[in-house]
C-alpha cells in the first residue's frame, strides 16, 4: 500500500514539473502567445488525472499554474485564478471519470473521458469568468471571454486531443496508471 502512495507522489511531482517546464518549452519556440495557443500546461494536468487519479489531478492543476506563476511570472495575475480553477477541473473530472466512473475499461473510456474533463474544465472557467464580471464587477470579459479562449486554443484542444488518447494508451498497457491505494477493512 505504501508503494502505491510513493508511486503516487513520485508520479504527481514529476506532472508538476512537467506542467511547469512544457509552457517554457512552448514560449522557446518565439511563436507569439503560445501559451494561450497551444495550451502546454493543461497536458500534464489532464494526464495527472488519468495516471494518478483525480484527488491528484486536482491539486496538480491547482499548484502547476500558481507555482508556475511564482517561479516564471506566467499566467499573469489577471488569469491566475481562472487558470487555478480551469485546471483544477480538469485534473479532477479526468481522473474520477477514469478511475471511479469506469470508463478506463471500456473502448473509448479514455477519449470520452478527456473530451469530458475538456468540457467540464471549459465551462467552469466561463462560470468563474461570469461571476468576475457580472456579481463581482471584475473587467474580464465575462463569460464570452471563455469562448474567445477556446478559439485561440483550438491548436491547443487539438494538440490535446492527438497527444494525449495514446500516451493513455500507452500508460495502461504499460501497467503505468496508479490506482488509488484502498482502505483494508478493519480487523478486530
Amino acid at each position: 500500500m505504501k508503494q502505491k502512495s510513493t508511486k503516487r507522489l513520485t508520479a504527481g511531482a514529476l506532472m508538476l514539473a512537467f506542467g511547469i517546464v512544457l509552457p517554457q518549452l512552448f514560449h522557446l519556440t518565439g511563436i507569439p502567445q503560445a501559451g494561450e495557443v497551444f495550451l502546454p500546461m493543461h497536458i500534464p494536468v489532464l494526464l495527472a488525472g488519468f495516471v494518478i487519479g483525480g484527488d491528484y489531478g486536482f491539486i496538480i492543476g491547482i499548484l502547476t499554474p500558481l507555482i508556475s506563476h511564482f517561479v516564471t511570472g506566467m499566467p499573469g495575475t489577471p488569469r491566475l485564478p481562472f487558470m487555478i480553477g480551469e485546471l483544477a477541473i480538469y485534473g479532477l473530472v479526468s481522473g474520477l471519470l477514469y478511475h471511479n466512473a469506469g470508463l478506463r475499461n471500456k473502448k473509448f473510456g479514455g477519449l470520452i473521458t478527456l473530451i469530458t474533463s475538456m468540457l467540464a474544465g471549459r465551462l467552469f472557467y466561463a462560470a468563474m469568468l461570469f461571476v468576475a464580471a457580472n456579481l463581482l464587477n471584475i473587467k474580464c470579459g465575462g463569460a464570452i471571454a471563455a469562448v474567445t479562449a477556446t478559439v485561440k486554443g483550438v491548436y491547443g484542444i487539438g494538440l490535446q486531443l492527438l497527444v494525449i488518447p495514446p500516451i493513455i494508451y500507452a500508460a495502461q498497457k504499460g501497467g503505468l496508471i496508479i490506482e488509488r491505494d484502498r482502505k483494508s477493512k478493519k480487523s478486530s
